[in-house]
């Protein structure tokens, strides 16, 4: 049985290694290769704003969240179903209306966008940051004001 030297057989599979991880890590998006982001921005508010009311589960929405915002509308949407179920208020399907969305591109392949909802009881800002990753958006960050 033949052995190969140690040396350079682990630096070439070291090197390997680290090709294979960057070709199968997320790869940014062009925005030329991506779908129209407004209606992503658009049905992405609304989602939220279903989660926040208890009416959509927030698992439905993973796909179109990175890790840090998918955390926080867990803990939001169980801060939301707590206090619901203190007031003894049951979830209820939300009834917005869009009144604006704005939207602004810092970078190829990068959207920041803007969407005031104005529902039965307030008005809302929902700000979203959007990436394009994998040939699709994803929203990297998620404010709901």
């Amino acid at each position: 049985m033949a052995t190969l030297p140690a040396g350079p057989a682990r630096v070439i599979r070291a090197r390997d290694d680290e090709d294979l991880t960057e070709f199968f890590a997320p790869q940014r998006t062009s925005h030329t290769a991506l779908p129209d982001h407004d209606p992503f921005v658009r049905n992405l508010t609304r989602g939220v704003l279903e989660v926040l009311s208890g009416a959509r589960e927030v698992d439905q929405l993973a796909r179109w969240l990175t890790e840090d915002p998918f955390r926080k509308l867990v803990t939001r949407a169980n801060l939301a179903a707590r206090a619901r179920s203190a007031r003894g208020v049951p979830a209820r399907r939300p009834v917005h209306a869009i009144v604006s969305v704005r939207h602004q591109s810092p970078a190829d392949g990068v959207v920041e966008s803007v969407v005031i909802v104005r529902g039965a009881a307030r008005t809302r800002a929902v700000a979203l940051r959007l990436e394009g990753v994998d040939g699709r958006w994803r929203a990297t960050s998620l404010a709901v004001l």
